[in-house]
């Protein structure tokens, strides 16, 4: 099996001639796959899991931590699974980290508390961390550059599908079983999912790193403050946590810990966590650029839609999860022919009209946002949404990782995935603290009313101001993405179209 890295290296066939990589690929698509869906199924299930296990609050913030704590424990090992895969092999890391992950959903499905159910999902975001790295880098290490489009088309479309069968699922968990059921759903995925890997994915080559601990370490306190400032912020009005510590004196320490990391990486004699020499490649550069946006906004946009679709107007999560379906049709089935095509064009032409859609999808979705517009013109953004999607997932991974060198895949990968993640903790963090702040604006005297927001409609008088603060804070990604579309405008043609 050694034999066909080398072929993947040379640029020849990329694995040895009696096998196709597409088996294995399949195989890890499939744990790729129940990670996306457990993402979108949470995402429907909040109003549901904030009713049971934190009903009489009125702040949204706690059970936000469900989404957040998750993308946390996920993003800071990022960096340092990537390498874990190329030192000890991708099949190796990718059966332990599914191992991990499905067991934690069996604990989140058994958690009765909120608290117990956020240290749970934190273990899933471990397992995830570990898993999702070595999808990307097996792409890059046994398909030929110029057959990466067609293999990140089926990644792209994974989460696609990922989009229709999560919330349907989860509205249909939800309603008919509870909220426990769209964590107990991914243990037989898991484990046919750890069965198909096992018996397809090949042993790859493996590369001798040193492992940078004081970077994991600054880079983990780094995340860590600058999110719990964040994310707590808006509960304790931006002002003093405890004693001489503020919010912002948390941010701005996580920022100094951020860039003294970052310097470290340029000087450690150690192999560096990042190696920088990567961002040495445009494409490179500016893909994990717009990757945080988009981890921003795909992470943001959600909440405010849910809370909206399920409290303000009173959908069941079934019904709520219906509103997605033209969005993942649309995904699923152009991202597979986005990804060839991409093979052969400039990624600019796919990738700004891509982020153009999200961002009108956004802006269509906060116009709608109100008590008055009848439900099923939703529909329409929903759509546009889909085909956003479809020419952003796929062409940016391909793109990122198109011209890496079979040794650098896995650190590269570990980067990619790290700053998507990044993107989506600030996004989960952001939108908390903004959603808090909209309903304090729209609902004065919020905190003080006897009942929280639980489960159901509410009464017109009520209903109407939050939603008004809901489609303010959809305002916020909608926004945000338009960032992505200046960022892509700096990429090249890739070198085999040169």
């Amino acid at each position: 099996m050694t034999d066909s890295l080398r072929t993947a290296s040379s640029g020849a066939s990329p694995t040895a001639p009696e096998r196709s990589p597409w088996p294995a690929l399949w195989a890890l698509v499939i744990g790729f796959f129940m990670i996306l869906v457990d993402t979108t199924i949470v995402s429907v299930a909040n109003p549901a899991i904030k009713a049971a296990l934190d009903p009489d609050s009125n702040n949204l913030d706690r059970v936000v931590w469900v989404t957040s704590a998750y993308l946390l424990a996920y993003a800071v090992p990022l960096l340092i699974t990537g390498r874990l895969g190329d030192r000890f092999g991708p099949k190796n890391i990718y059966l332990i980290g599914l191992a991990i992950f499905t067991v934690a959903s069996l604990w989140c499905g058994l958690s009765i508390t909120l608290d117990g159910l956020i240290w749970a999902r934190a273990a899933q975001g471990i397992g995830a961390a570990l898993l999702t790295p070595q999808t990307m880098a097996m792409i890059t290490r046994t398909f030929p550059p110029e057959r990466r489009g067609a293999a990140m088309g089926l990644w792209g479309g994974a989460s696609g599908v990922a989009m229709l069968v999560g919330p349907l699922a989860g509205g249909f968990l939800v309603d008919g079983l509870g909220w426990e059921w769209i964590f107990f759903i991914n243990l037989p995925v898991g484990v046919i999912g750890f069965i198909l890997a096992w018996i397809l994915v090949p042993k790859l080559e493996t590369h001798k790193h040193r492992f940078d601990v004081p970077g994991v370490f600054l880079s983990a306190i780094a995340l860590f403050l600058i999110v719990f400032g964040l994310q707590e912020g808006e509960a304790y009005d931006w002002g003093v946590i405890w004693g001489p510590i503020s919010v912002w004196g948390l941010i701005i320490a996580g920022v100094v810990v951020m860039g003294l990391f970052l310097w470290y990486q340029t000087r450690t004699r150690n192999e560096p966590l990042v190696p920088m020499e990567l961002f040495r490649t445009r494409n490179f550069t500016w893909s994990n650029i717009t990757i945080v946006i988009v981890g921003f906004t795909v992470t943001s946009q959600g909440l405010p839609l849910m809370f909206f679709l399920q409290l303000a107007r009173g959908l069941t999560p079934t019904e709520s999860a219906l509103l997605m379906i033209p969005m993942a049709l649309a995904a699923g089935v152009i991202s597979p022919f986005a990804g060839k095509l991409l093979d052969r064009i400039d990624p600019r032409l796919m990738l700004v009209p891509g982020l153009l859609c999200v961002a009108v999808s956004l802006f269509l979705f906060a116009m709608m946002m109100n008590t008055d517009t009848a439900i099923g013109w939703m529909l329409i953004p929903s759509a546009i949404l889909g085909f956003g999607n479809a020419g952003m997932w796929g062409p940016l991974a391909t793109t990122a990782t198109r011209d890496l060198p079979p040794r650098q895949a896995g650190a590269g990968s570990g980067i990619y995935n790290t700053m998507r993640t990044i993107g989506s903790v600030l996004g989960s963090a952001a939108i908390a603290a903004f959603m808090q702040s909209r309903l304090e604006a729209n609902l004065p005297g919020m905190d003080e009313a006897p009942s929280g927001f639980g489960g159901g409609a509410m009464p017109e008088m009520i209903a109407k101001p939050f939603a008004d603060a809901m489609a303010q804070t959809m305002l916020l990604p909608a926004s945000f993405i338009l960032l992505g579309v200046v960022a892509v405008l700096f990429l090249r043609r890739p070198k085999h179209l040169r």
